[in-house]
């Protein structure tokens, strides 16, 4: 693994450091616009006194801190997404490969990064009693002690399901100044959540009570976009059961049902769905930084 001189030096002097994933860079936002918002999240974080850690693996080598030159050639070039699994032929084959949120946390723990912001965690799949169709994002988090910002999982997924698997592997999940947990394009799902804090000093010493106890999960919390920033529920219901319907209306089954769900809302919703995407994102990376900054000051 390679740590950017920038990242080594914080990690080593216990300063501040966000883990910020690729796969969103690389196959999340349309160019040139994916290069304008990783370039804008780590102004973001570094104008927050904390280090950027953008993760990807760069011709077979799992990087943590990509540099100019290589946050470029993740955005421009056409590179596959790479799950925790596709780690081993990677690095084997010395390609480079866009880290999802799995792969991300779990490279960004092994390098010593314990916070990371995203945009929405994966899940438990509509259908999923017959598909098994479940995101890696939430075996890995079970193995991984970094905590995760994110806006919930996406409206698209089985929310309660995802929460009953959280459960299952002693992932926590904090509501952050909600007790609703949220579904990424919306501030609200119909489910509650059992714990929610208020300060990023709580979730630091969470995660200190975390590692006194000698646990290895990681902690997902879910922090809702701004009501002023969230999708129009209304619109958002009716792209959503539009899309449910033509997908039953063609067959489509299996792991094909969430592509195409996420791709129907994203054609239909004229481009809300994907500004209110950039707006959570940006929302999660300056919570991370506040909880990354809470951290280090406990360092």
């Amino acid at each position: 693994m390679k740590l950017s001189p920038e990242v080594q030096d914080a990690l080593e002097h216990s300063r501040p450091v966000l883990a910020l994933e690729s796969t969103i860079i690389a196959h999340g936002l349309p160019r040139p616009q994916n290069l304008e918002a990783a370039q804008r999240w780590e102004a973001q974080v570094r104008a927050a006194g904390v280090v950027p850690a953008t993760v990807a693996v760069i011709d077979g080598v799992p990087t943590v801190g990509l540099s100019a030159a290589e946050l470029e050639r993740i955005a421009t070039d056409d590179i596959p997404k790479a799950s925790v699994r596709e780690l081993p032929v990677l690095v084997g084959a010395g390609r480079s490969g866009a880290t999802t949120v799995a792969s991300t946390a779990y490279l960004a723990s092994q390098a010593g990064v314990r916070v990371f912001s995203t945009g929405g965690l994966g899940g438990v799949h509509r259908g999923a009693s017959e598909t098994f169709d479940e995101s890696a994002d939430l075996s890995v988090l079970a193995i991984s002690p970094i905590t995760v910002v994110s806006a919930g999982v996406k409206s698209i997924l089985d929310i309660g399901a995802t929460l009953e698997r959280l459960e299952t592997l002693s992932i926590p999940v904090i509501g952050y100044r909600t007790s609703v947990f949220p579904a990424f394009w919306l501030r609200e799902s119909p489910y509650s959540l059992e714990w929610s804090l208020d300060t990023p000093a709580g979730i630091a010493r969470v995660m200190a009570a975390r590692d006194e106890l000698g646990l290895r999960a990681g902690i997902v919390v879910a922090n809702p976009v701004p009501a002023h920033q969230q999708w129009d529920p209304a619109i958002h219901d009716r792209l959503l059961a539009q899309a449910l319907n033509d997908a039953d209306r063609q067959g489509i089954r299996g792991n094909d049902v969430t592509p195409f769900l996420l791709a129907h809302v994203l054609e239909n919703s004229e481009g809300a769905s994907l500004r209110v995407n950039l707006d959570l994102v940006t929302n999660n990376v300056a919570v991370g930084c506040e909880i990354a900054t809470a951290w280090a000051a406990r360092r």
